[in-house]
């Protein structure tokens, strides 16, 4: 049986669900970004507990089919971003279809139709949060950052951050207010 989980966007996630379910007594085969495979059904009572408990820890069940493709764009996006810096390099429209085996304009219309919102402006929005991330621990150079998430330049990396913050890269880093948003709730 599987589930899918909405705001499960890392491997902490993973683990506090994991344990979740351990907690109920529920074997998991796997658990992924917003999916948990279980070797059997759970009945209407483990499922409310486990929906209560999910709830109180800001995950919540999804049983539409919408909304589950909705979910795995996200999940997709994220990990790719966040995760996977050297994919980045690859085509966001193939990338989603391959994973999904759907077509992307099917895909980017559901999206828009849910989420108010474009997987582009989505996908944006999740690069300039890791480049906030990566400003703050400052290893990195700009040119670094802007080469990490595929960025033609620092130029390009630069305007599209003041675009969405307000602020320069620059500026950002020298700020004592670095607010960042938490990614599930992008």
């Amino acid at each position: 049986m599987k589930l899918y989980i909405k705001n499960m966007v890392c491997s902490r996630c993973k683990m506090v669900v994991k344990s979740e379910f351990e907690k109920l007594g529920l074997q998991t085969i796997a658990v992924e970004l917003g999916e948990v495979e279980l070797n059997e059904e759970i009945n209407d009572t483990q499922k409310e507990v486990l929906l209560e408990n999910l709830h109180a820890l800001g995950f919540d069940l999804i049983d539409d089919k919408k909304t589950k493709t909705v979910e795995k764009i996200k999940n997709l996006i994220i990990d790719l971003v966040h995760h996977k810096n050297n994919d980045l390099k690859i085509n966001l429209s193939d990338y989603l279809a391959e994973n999904l085996n759907q077509d992307y304009n099917s895909l980017s219309n559901l999206f828009s139709e849910v989420e108010n919102t474009t997987i582009e402006k989505y996908f944006i929005s999740q690069k300039i949060e890791k480049v906030k991330e990566l400003l703050v621990y400052n290893e990195l150079s700009l040119s670094e950052i802007a080469d990490i998430l595929n960025y033609s330049n620092v130029a390009h990396l630069s305007n599209q951050f003041k675009k969405i913050t307000g602020f320069t890269p620059t500026s950002f880093k020298q700020s004592n207010d670095k607010k960042r948003i938490q990614i599930e709730n992008i």
